[in-house]
């Protein structure tokens, strides 16, 4: 002789159970409650800080004004990047004339691109570069850590701007020589933040496990190590983005990065200079604008910094 066990599962529409409405009324709640107690991801976090609204606002209206600004030539100013629009430094054009006649703003919105396009590929090699060494040195220790590390202090030991003037006056004035000479020198910076993250996560269970089952050790620093030092890794690359920034309208300003009659922010800067009080839209646009984009970056990257402390205090709770 058997029983029938009362059903506690959810009940059809056509036969509800007594205990079924009060059961779904029960779950709806404790399920609600599960829900809004989920702590905020990292984006969220992020996005919830006033701060990190206004530097997405100020870097995205320079980016977005450095990528669309060559489509607007030359029918928004009337001229292109090159052609003459009078004598220099003139009241000519829309907001006068540079160091040889040419158009200011047809010059400003064409010399955003590569300063940004330069600026990322330099910021990407040296997180990439940094991440793998550092990740290397903190999970391997021992001799492969010593030499990776005094590697790492010899680069910091250079300035990088005499590292850059040396490497560029060796190699040219090059697109390429600069993202990778910019890169080079973020690498070391980035690998000391990259060990440190990683060596806070070796110990974990899920690191021993897949030890113990003999994964890869590429795999396990790649799958498992990896997603676990993102926050770090976010922080130093906003840092470093706006270092990069720097330095390539640095290296620009002094004649060893865009060479004429290339349009560049950095090269209208030095080119301009010199009739500052007569004609000072030629430097005052690109200034502005790099300005904007640095403490726009800046922002973001702090805003990331608060997000993955709070994130990281806890985890550990």
């Amino acid at each position: 002789m058997s029983t029938n066990p009362a059903p506690t599962g959810p009940h059809t529409a056509g036969s509800p159970g007594p205990a079924g409405p009060a059961s779904s009324a029960a779950a709806t709640p404790a399920l609600t409650e599960g829900q809004a107690s989920r702590p905020p991801g990292m984006l969220r976090r992020v996005i919830a800080q006033p701060q990190a609204r206004i530097g997405a606002v100020l870097a995205g209206i320079v980016v977005l004004l450095a990528l669309a600004g060559p489509l607007l030539l030359p029918w928004a100013t009337g001229y292109s990047s090159t052609d003459f629009a009078g004598r220099p430094f003139q009241p000519d054009g829309v907001l006068g004339t540079d160091n040889l006649g040419r158009d200011v703003l047809s010059r400003f919105l064409d010399g955003g691109t590569r300063l940004l396009l330069y600026a990322a590929l330099a910021t990407l090699l040296g997180l990439v570069l940094g991440t793998v060494l550092g990740m290397l040195a903190a999970y391997r220790g021992g001799r492969i850590d010593s030499v990776i590390m005094r590697g790492n202090d010899v680069l910091l030991a250079i300035p990088q701007l005499v590292f850059a003037l040396l490497a560029i006056t060796v190699l040219g004035p090059q697109g390429w020589v600069l993202v990778t000479v910019i890169g080079v020198t973020h690498a070391p910076r980035i690998a000391r933040v990259a060990r440190a993250a990683t060596a806070s996560v070796i110990n974990e269970d899920y690191i021993k496990a897949a030890q113990m089952y003999a994964v890869p050790q590429w795999k396990i620093l790649f799958s498992e190590v990896l997603p676990n030092i993102t926050g770090p890794l976010m922080v130093e690359l906003g840092l470093r983005m706006t270092y990069s920034i720097g330095a390539v309208a640095s290296l620009s300003f002094l004649g060893l990065g865009m060479q004429p009659p290339t349009a560049d922010w950095g090269l209208m800067i030095n080119e301009n200079r010199i009739a500052l009080v007569l004609q000072p839209w030629g430097v005052i646009l690109p200034v502005i604008a790099i300005a904007l984009l640095t403490v726009g970056i800046n922002l973001i990257a702090d805003s990331l910094a608060r997000a993955s402390a709070t994130l990281n205090v806890e985890d550990k709770e």
